[in-house]
């Protein structure tokens, strides 16, 4: 037996109700009867928090890998800059041109380097956690006398 029940919408779950109806080919009423139902439901309300638990667990996830590629980039960049410092001899007065012309060179091959290491290579941060050889990424042994 079904009893007739009156609902007042506001004019935007109304209009969204319509296009749901129009999308789906169900009639509005069966859609109404199954919004109702599941929000009556003793375990609508344990489903829902399931499903928000995953999400909050892969976003953790997520979160978890951002913290461990920004620690792996901040310590890689000390270890560089702190190496650099120690075996970089000062420039005299005379040589800092041809030094900055160098530098300068030498800066825009990193940054083409680093352009194509973010558009199609592997990151420092797969190597470190995930370390397998690559194919021309490893370098190899020289032997002597070559």
């Amino acid at each position: 037996m079904k009893v007739e029940t009156k609902v007042y919408l506001p004019a935007d779950l109304s209009k969204a109700l319509d296009q749901l109806a129009t999308r789906t080919r169900r009639p509005k009423s069966e859609i109404v009867r199954a919004a109702v139902a599941a929000f009556l439901s003793p375990d609508g309300a344990e489903r829902t928090e399931a499903a928000m638990v995953r999400r909050l667990d892969r976003m953790n996830r997520h979160m978890e890998r951002i913290e461990r590629d920004a620690q792996v980039s901040s310590e890689a960049l000390a270890i560089f800059i702190r190496a650099w410092f120690t075996s970089t001899p000062p420039v005299s007065a005379d040589d800092l041109p041809a030094a900055r012309a160098i530098g300068s060179q030498r800066f825009g091959n990193f940054m083409a380097a680093l352009t194509r290491r973010l558009t199609n290579g592997p990151t420092l941060a797969d190597q470190a956690f995930n370390p397998q050889p690559q194919g021309g990424d490893q370098p190899t042994a020289s032997k002597p006398g070559s």
